[in-house]
């Protein structure tokens, strides 16, 4: 067993090494490669070989992402290049991608920001209550949290299942039925999924912790200061039948992974199902999701700060990021999902795992002393250094293959490939961690 002192000392290190990724690699890729000066926001794709396609279309969840990446960012470290991608973001997102005749927001946008394919995918509308509480809380305006209030009315209008609970993948523009509920190619057709609730359960943790901020300074006036002209939030009422109402849907969502999602006899999350919960598509495990919902379940219960339920999820927590571990490598890295039924692994390394692997771990060693975590966390993160970030261009490779090979098939910017996963890693880490004096 390494010391104390050591691994404050490694913590130290970790911390140092990130933010300087963060700073210098992925945020200044997109401040630099990825504005759209020409026609607005940011652009919508560079593959993996580098070449930047300006008329690429411009999908909900990478301008979702790039809003909730700068916006904390700037939360964080306070520089004003942050605080002006994350408002260029906003304000394109607010005049391109909210539906003003049905609600909601669109799922993509051609380059020149008309709507392409208009449907109503909730988990990209989701991000957007991401994206926008977090610019909220960021800076203290109150049109963000206006519009992440309207579009959380939209998901429990729209999508809340009230015969079996639950939240459905998709809608058309109008609100009608749609044959496919798909997030990508790559998903089973359900009409319910563990990746949509994951992030509904993200943005409404989000948009909780935000109204239960901003209600605080209402009351007490407590020191919340932006800076570089930022609005107060002074004068926003926050009506506490509002905050009483997303804490009844972030409740509702914990009970649903936990007593749903969760596969009691695995303890890893089943992927897709029908509407009675019933599960499809086969015996699945997605291991990047098992890590990564454990510490997002952890922080919902956390940001909730109700002791009953964070004494039910707490082992719940630990034994999903133990079955995670499944896919660990004897190097770090984490493999992507496998296929029970058909014996099929995807062993790809991808980079959104990697980072999530890295929080998900680290949280385990945050709460519960967990020493044996602190160390997958670090040798994640050393294949990170080592492997996934992009050191010549910015930002990270998609992934690797089993072999080592770099895949260059996929996006290194585009709409999956977003300053989200590998961002909210480094911030999550700084926030969580003293900085060495």
């Amino acid at each position: 067993m390494k010391s104390n002192s050591v691994w404050c000392e490694a913590i130290a290190t970790l911390r140092a090494e990130v933010q300087d990724v963060l700073e210098n690699n992925i945020l200044c890729f997109w401040l630099d490669q990825m504005q759209d000066h020409e026609h607005g926001g940011f652009y919508g794709q560079m593959t993996g070989r580098g070449e930047l396609v300006k008329t690429a279309d411009k999908g909900a969840i990478l301008n979702a992402r790039i809003l909730w990446a700068f916006s904390a960012a700037y939360r964080v470290l306070r520089k004003p290049e942050y605080l002006e991608a994350a408002t260029r973001a906003k304000d394109y997102i607010l005049d391109h991608f909210l539906d003003p005749e049905y609600g909601g927001t669109y799922w993509s946008l051609d380059y020149l920001g008309q709507p392409r394919d208009t449907k109503k995918q909730f988990y990209a509308i989701g991000f957007m209550i991401y994206g926008l509480s977090e610019y909220a809380r960021a800076t203290g305006d109150h049109e963000s949290l206006d519009v992440a209030l309207q579009l959380y009315e939209c998901i429990e209008e729209h999508s809340l299942d009230h015969e079996y609970n639950g939240y459905i993948e998709a809608m058309t523009r109008d609100w009608q039925p749609i044959a496919d509920m798909r997030l990508s190619d790559l998903d089973a057709n359900y009409p319910k999924s563990q990746n949509t609730h994951l992030h509904i359960i993200e943005p409404y943790t989000n948009l909780f912790r935000c109204l239960k901020e901003f209600r605080e300074v209402e009351l007490f006036n407590c020191n919340y200061v932006p800076t570089l002209g930022a609005v107060l939030p002074v004068g926003v009422s926050v009506p506490q039948e509002m905050i009483d109402h997303v804490e009844m849907s972030l409740r509702n969502l914990i009970n649903i992974f936990t007593d749903r999602i969760l596969n009691p006899d695995t303890h890893h999350l089943d992927l897709f199902f029908e509407n009675d919960w019933t599960r499809g598509a086969g015996h699945l495990e997605s291991y990047g999701h098992d890590i990564e919902c454990s510490w997002l379940m952890h922080e919902a219960a956390l940001v909730l700060g109700d002791k009953v339920v964070l004494k039910k999820v707490e082992p719940i927590v630990r034994d999903v990021a133990k079955a995670s571990a499944k896919g660990l490598n004897a190097d770090g890295s984490m493999i992507h999902e496998a296929n029970l039924d058909t014996g099929h692994i995807d062993d790809d390394l991808h980079w959104w795992v990697q980072a999530e692997n890295v929080v998900g771990w680290f949280n385990l060693y945050q709460h519960f002393d967990d020493e044996d975590a602190l160390q997958r966390a670090l040798r994640c993160w050393d294949y990170i250094k080592q492997n996934l970030i992009d050191r010549e261009h910015g930002e990270w490779f998609w992934s690797r293959h089993r072999d080592g090979s770099l895949n260059l098939d996929d996006d290194h910017a585009g709409f999956w490939k977003c300053p989200y996963h590998n961002s909210r890693m480094c911030l999550e880490i700084i926030e969580r961690t003293p900085r060495k004096t």
